[in-house]
């Protein structure tokens, strides 16, 4: 069950990826955190901006981390898959804020991606530097689950920092009417 929802994961992210320009096209340049995002004059800074999204993403990975940890205290099944799918669409959703609302050069904005997306890159390091360093707790343990669920934190966060490179270091392409 895990394994066929962590493939339909997989394959949802690699979707978002392909299609990144028609996700983006559904929210308005209108939007009211676009226009907020453009107004202030630090988010014109790609060292100030990136900061700011580095923090975003990890604001919203420590909370859908801490409801999680919460959900373990009852009984509910696969209410786990709903929090991390609501959690998945606001990152999606702030990378696509960031993106229509970025006025800076494409090296800039590369930059700015970059920089906020370093939150995955870090947890995927970090993740990698457990599984080469995981031993056991008592002899005779059986350390292959936990080597299992490392696997699939590096293959998340990896895929995580793609997409979040993805969706804020490129621009849409314009469409020419």
């Amino acid at each position: 069950m895990v394994s066929l929802v962590f493939l339909i994961g997989l394959i949802g992210v690699l979707i978002a990826i392909f299609f990144k320009e028609p996700i983006i096209g559904l929210i308005s340049n209108d939007h009211k955190f676009v226009r907020k995002f453009e107004r202030v004059t630090w988010f014109h800074n790609h060292w100030s901006a990136g900061i700011f999204l580095f923090v975003l993403n990890a604001a919203i990975f420590f909370a859908a981390g801490l409801i999680l940890f919460a959900l373990t205290y009852f009984l509910i099944p696969f209410v786990h898959f709903v929090i991390m799918f609501f959690a998945v669409i606001s990152c999606i959703f702030l990378w696509i804020l960031f993106n229509k609302a970025w006025q800076g050069t494409k090296k800039n904005r590369v930059k700015m991606g970059l920089i906020g997306s370093s939150f995955y890159m870090v947890l995927t390091f970090v993740f990698v530097y457990f599984l080469l360093t995981m031993k056991p707790s008592y002899p005779g343990e059986d350390t292959f689950m936990g080597a299992i669920g490392l696997v699939f934190a590096i293959i998340i966060t990896f895929l995580a920092f793609i997409t979040c490179f993805t969706y804020t270091g490129f621009p849409v392409k314009k469409e020419i009417r």
